[in-house]
């Protein structure tokens, strides 16, 4: 019975043991945004993750036909996956919603 408890004090000390590592470097970021509400922005890790997106003001109709501004956004994300294949995501988001495209992302069964 002691060994027991002697041996699970020693994985509750070895699981709570901070785990040190190097935060990943960025190579590359970038942020610009315009007067009128648009923006760009990208970044790159040195692990191969990166990012872009544009983000650019539209006017579009509400439910009640009143004119409304809105952010209509693009953009792509990288990133390796867990067997080493490089991933690329696209996505928009706009007023008909959010759409991504990319091998990890599901497809509609069409019937």
């Amino acid at each position: 019975m002691k060994v027991i408890i002697v041996a699970l004090a020693l994985v509750a000390i070895a699981a709570g043991a901070a785990v040190e590592y190097e935060p990943l470097k960025i190579l590359r970021s970038e942020y610009d945004q315009t007067p009128q509400g648009g923006y760009n922005f990208g970044f790159e890790t040195e692990n191969g993750i990166s990012r872009i997106e544009t983000g650019e003001p539209k006017e579009v109709l509400d439910a009640e036909n009143k004119p409304q501004i809105v952010v209509a956004v693009r953009g792509s994300y990288t990133y390796t996956d867990k067997e080493g294949n490089v991933e690329t995501v696209n996505y928009t988001a706009d007023e008909n919603g959010f759409k991504a495209e990319g091998p990890s992302i599901p497809k509609p069964v069409r019937r």
